[in-house]
């Protein structure tokens, strides 16, 4: 059960938006009907004197409240019976040899294929297919590493085919799988390390666009940090035209609110890169709660998916995750530090 840090106004505010996202977090009860429900129950909101609040059903049954016929607290609710069907789908994906087809993951959960599809797409932010695909590249990512060639390890992670998956592998390894395989090996990757107010920054490029900026306070933690992701890639220092690229970088960390728009090699699943393009859309001042993001993908499940895909990002600022924040406007956690993070959010908002 999870437990929750809500003073109670906070609570009776969730009550009063009828917030899905916190059930289970808490329960309220009503003294003058002696019932008590989740915070999304549908039925008519109480008068706030009358309202009081448990940490468990439990609490609330000792306390001689009896559960809603309506939002039924005592038992799983639907969406968690659905998160629960998602889940164990999402393991027969994993462990399949081949990816079973929409109607026998549908029927396999006792769902209508269309239903099934909308559900699952509601709490991952992908549909199945997508979901399928991401973790076919994951397989193959490890795959490579230790399969005996690279034909061997796209069949072992399930592709039928091998010209399927090199005709989008650029897409998600950014190179060819042969490349991928030697950790970057053949690449050519350009690099440099400078100085900001923030203290030190990585900018890292492609021939297709920025591909890492990353920031810290040892340059070199930052090498390696790039190092270990393409360990045998070409790392070549900066020719003049890279420097101007690195200018424009420091200018965009030093100064967020102009905004700037940079060629960015950008790498990942399809969901992280739906929510790294929503990212790229918010507007310099602006933050927007996990939640936000997920319900403008129309996923308004998958906030935790958010989260991880915001986490996942490597090109900080202009892919700008540190303009989200939790849903009470708490900054959360921010891969290179809450620190840079509140400061990057003031620069925005207290233009020089």
């Amino acid at each position: 059960m999870r437990t929750s840090t809500l003073d109670d106004e906070a609570r009776w505010r969730q009550v009063e938006a009828r917030d899905h996202t916190v059930d289970g977090q808490f329960f309220y009860s009503v003294k003058t009907t002696g019932v008590y429900c989740r915070p999304s129950c549908a039925a008519r909101l109480a008068r706030r004197e009358n309202v009081g609040f448990h940490a468990t059903c439990a609490d609330a049954e000792r306390a001689g409240f009896r559960p809603c016929k309506r939002c039924k607290p005592d038992q799983q609710s639907m969406a968690d019976e659905q998160c629960a069907k998602v889940v164990a789908v999402c393991r027969l994906i994993e462990t399949a040899d081949e990816t079973p087809h929409l109607g026998e993951l549908a029927a396999w959960v006792g769902l209508s294929r269309y239903h099934f599809h909308r559900v699952f797409k509601s709490v991952t932010g992908v549909t199945p297919k997508a979901y399928a695909d991401a973790h076919r590249i994951n397989r193959v990512q490890a795959q490579l590493k230790h399969s005996g060639s690279v034909t061997e390890a796209i069949y072992d992670a399930g592709y039928n085919s091998s010209g399927r998956f090199y005709a989008k592998s650029n897409g998600v390894l950014g190179m060819t799988p042969g490349k991928f395989r030697a950790g970057g090996g053949g690449a050519d990757i350009r690099f440099a390390v400078g100085e900001c107010s923030l203290g030190s920054f990585l900018t890292a490029a492609t021939d297709k666009g920025v591909c890492a900026v990353l920031l810290g306070d040892d340059p070199d933690a930052l090498l390696r940090e790039l190092q270990d992701r393409f360990p045998h890639a070409n790392l070549l220092g900066g020719d003049r035209d890279f420097e101007l690229l690195v200018a424009r970088v420091l200018g965009m960390i030093e100064t967020p609110s102009r905004g700037i728009d940079l060629p960015l090699d950008i790498r990942g699943t399809a969901f992280q890169q739906r929510v790294w393009q929503a990212l790229r859309d918010i507007p310099a001042g602006c933050t927007v709660s996990y939640t936000d993001i997920a319900e403008r993908l129309g996923s308004p499940k998958s906030v935790r998916a958010v989260a991880g895909a915001c986490a996942a990002n490597h090109i900080a600022i202009a892919i700008p995750c540190h303009r989200v924040v939790r849903k009470g406007g708490d900054l959360a956690g921010y891969y290179w530090g809450i620190a840079r993070k509140r400061e990057l959010l003031r620069r925005e908002t207290e233009p020089p």
